[in-house]
């Protein structure tokens, strides 16, 4: 897509196609009221014959419209204006995206920064545009051809002389964001016989490449094991193909300025070792990479942006296969931390790659850690498909990542790690097991992870329920990249 602000005003627009909005039951406004004077009262016309009402998302698409530049107009409800709030803000686009595909246009013209919405400014509105257009026409034609390609590939943002620099503000956030989550879904919608570890390590060097002030390094299994990674080892003992630490540094602030590091569970696939999964519903495990294909999308937004932080970007990536040389339940590992871990069951593996990574992670001297990872399924059973499950040991880094989710409409829900469900990760073999039974698995999950991360704040976030769509409808969501992507941006003010 191609996006562009458009400075002209509305009596002397080109478009294919203008949009404006609308409320329901209230005068028209703003840019409605001045596209019904130039086009001989036709809006008041329509909306005072029932063609449309302005409830939240509803569309009427004008094909004839009077107007020399404008071929056409389409009408967008955005319901009450004392009640729109920034969820179905983003809703009405999502309508408009869809009706804007299947007329199969070419290009539209969004003046729509005159809606008023709850708790958000020009910036966040013409960001959301943006971001909701990018996922709306996105298509994974990596592996397959497209025979029905979207049409729509241009789109601009109407904003008047006073609008103008914070719509350039947020055209340039809502880019770099949408850029950041078509990275994520891209790779996370790949096969794992194509989007292997190494295959991972080569995007992050890709990326690197492309910024001054990134830098990737990529860690070997020898790397890993002469530090002592042998929990992370653990795992990828049962695949063929060799496990990656990988490691991204961008430096956009002094030197002395402590990091950001941001931690993606890297699985490119994931068929639970010796505790095989069902087989049914396996195909999905290939996106048990969501958190490391997350953290490549949000390096990229940081670079797009530029943003005046020092953030290091952790990936351990594996694979988590049966073979005659991977764990065994029974089996005792040894983190590099110097803890040992039974293992109970051998698909609760990302807990064991996290942890060594977490560890590594210290050595950046962090301001924050945050990892973020398809980690249960009893976070699905929990939360359902619509927050992400947030948690960790610092409160202001909870409620600053609560407070950027609500922003960025990628929601999380933040769950207790108490001492009292460390009881359940007791083993009479180790100094922890793996697993802590049936009982609040996602909770005794983060639990785990609390044990390697005690010496800085660190928040965790399970996104097993909202990092891709099942069904009909199946694919990659990109999140959180919106929510950490929002996360940094109030962090560099």
């Amino acid at each position: 897509m191609d996006y562009s602000i458009e400075s002209a005003t509305l009596d002397k627009l080109q478009s294919d196609c203008l949009v404006v909005g609308i409320y329901e039951n209230q005068p028209l406004d703003n840019n409605a009221k001045q596209l019904d004077a130039l086009t001989s009262g036709l809006l008041g016309q329509l909306l005072g014959r029932g063609d449309i009402k302005g409830k939240l998302g509803e569309t009427l698409l004008i094909n004839h419209t009077g107007l020399a530049g404008v071929d056409r107009i389409v009408l967008l409800g955005f319901g009450d204006k004392n009640q729109l709030s920034r969820k179905s803000y983003r809703k009405a686009i999502q309508s408009l995206v869809k009706l804007l595909r299947e007329a199969k246009l070419k290009s539209a013209t969004a003046a729509l920064l005159d809606i008023e919405v709850q708790a958000a400014d020009l910036v966040w509105c013409g960001r959301q545009i943006v971001e909701v257009f990018h996922d709306g026409v996105y298509q994974y034609s990596a592996t397959k051809k497209i025979e029905d390609k979207v049409a729509l590939t241009r789109l601009a943002i109407a904003a008047n002389a006073e609008q103008l620099p914070l719509a350039s503000q947020a055209l340039q956030q809502g880019q770099a964001i949408a850029q950041g989550v078509e990275l994520a879904k891209n790779l996370a919608d790949l096969p794992g016989n194509i989007c292997t570890p190494t295959y991972l390590a080569q995007q992050a060097q890709t990326l690197a490449a492309h910024h001054p002030h990134l830098q990737c390094d990529v860690l070997e299994e020898a790397d890993m094991q002469a530090l002592g990674m042998g929990a992370l080892l653990g795992v990828s003992r049962g695949s063929r193909q060799p496990a990656k630490l990988i490691s991204l540094h961008y430096q956009g602030a002094d030197a002395s300025v402590k990091p950001i590091v941001l931690i993606g569970k890297g699985l490119t696939f994931d068929a639970g070792g010796i505790s095989l999964k069902p087989g049914l519903g396996m195909d999905e495990m290939k996106y048990d990479m969501c958190g490391g294909a997350s953290v490549l999308g949000v390096m990229r937004m940081v670079t797009e942006l530029n943003l005046k932080l020092n953030i290091v970007g952790l990936i351990p990536a594996s694979e988590n296969l049966p073979d005659g040389d991977a764990n065994k339940p029974g089996d005792i590992l040894t983190s590099m931390a110097g803890k040992t871990i039974e293992i109970l069951n051998t698909d609760a593996e990302g807990r064991l790659i996290l942890c060594d990574t977490l560890t590594y992670a210290e050595r950046f001297n962090p301001d924050v850690v945050i990892d973020m990872a398809t980690l249960t399924g009893a976070c699905i059973v929990a939360l359902g498909r619509v927050p992400s499950g947030l948690f960790g040991n610092d409160d202001a880094l909870c409620e600053d990542l609560q407070r950027a989710s609500e922003a960025a409409c990628d929601a999380v829900w933040r769950m207790p790690i108490w001492e009292e469900y460390q009881e359940q990760l007791k083993s009479n073999f180790a100094d922890l097991a793996n697993i802590g039974g049936p009982d609040g698995g996602s909770i005794t999950a983060a639990c785990f992870l609390a044990n390697f991360a005690k010496d800085f704040r660190w928040a965790h976030i399970d996104i097993a329920g909202t990092a891709w769509r099942t069904g009909a409808n199946k694919g990659a969501t990109g999140r959180p990249v919106p929510l950490l992507s929002q996360y940094l941006i109030n962090r560099a003010g």
